[in-house]
């Protein structure tokens, strides 16, 4: 197998490139997304049996708690990239995505609390899902912190890299959190093995939602990785011809 596109990726002037064009259709099309989800999912959407209308901050919670643990599991992958590969892109996808996820993990928390008072009666237990997403949150600031207090690059990069690496172990707690132990969260609402377990009319909206806040996401990473990669290669050549034709 040709590995060379792979290589190719991993070099920021390739990246930046490739890049370009794929960030605001990315953007506007989650916004979009995302728009029109939470409009039929919050003002459309029948009320659930049980809940009533206060169910309908699914619309919000589940997209960022999944999106809090994606941006992890991809914060995890670029770690394991730069310490086998020592690719330069890696480490700015972290700095990129660490502070997006964080934003998830801190929404997603909120969000729960708010979702938690009328269903539990309180605001916060510690529960082993709620918790776990809370250690989460503390990783992603870890990362950040660890990113802007060491003014070694090199050292930062590792530094960020382990601990990417060392907080996937997080993941499958939060994942099977609900069925490891006996906790207040429910199930999964995603899956890929089985039927959805709510109606199609309130399924759909969320669907929306999720895609949505995924590609509103990929859109930002991917200005925030454009971003950095002029401030780290600012003194290459071709960043100073890409400053000159397009005035950045």
């Amino acid at each position: 197998m040709n590995w060379a596109w792979f290589h190719k990726l991993g070099a920021p002037k390739w990246f930046f490139h490739y890049s370009k064009p794929w960030a605001l259709p990315l953007f506007i099309v989650g916004c979009v997304s995302l728009v029109v989800g939470l409009i039929w999912g919050l003002a459309f959407a029948p009320a659930d049996y049980q809940q009533g209308n206060s169910f309908r901050i699914i619309y919000i919670h589940v997209p960022v708690a999944m999106l809090a643990q994606s941006c992890y599991l991809a914060l995890g992958v670029s770690g394991l990239v730069f310490l086998i590969w020592q690719m330069k892109i890696a480490p700015i996808f972290i700095k990129a995505v660490a502070p997006i996820g964080a934003v998830m993990a801190l929404m997603a928390l909120v969000s729960g609390a708010i979702w938690g008072k009328p269903t539990w009666g309180t605001w916060w237990v510690w529960d082993a899902r709620l918790t776990s997403v809370l250690v989460l949150f503390l990783l992603y600031m870890g990362i950040i912190a660890l990113q802007n207090s060491l003014t070694d690059l090199l050292l930062a990069n590792k530094a960020v890299a382990v601990l990417s690496v060392v907080g996937l172990l997080n993941l499958p707690i939060i994942k099977y959190s609900v069925e490891w132990w006996n906790t207040l969260h429910q199930g999964a609402t995603f899956t890929l093995t089985e039927k959805p377990a709510m109606p199609m009319e309130m399924w759909f909206p969320l669907l929306f939602s999720t895609i949505g806040l995924y590609c509103l996401v990929a859109g930002l990473a991917l200005w925030r990785m454009q971003t950095e990669i002029l401030a780290r290669e600012h003194r290459s050549h071709w960043v100073k011809e890409e400053v000159m034709k397009h005035g950045l």
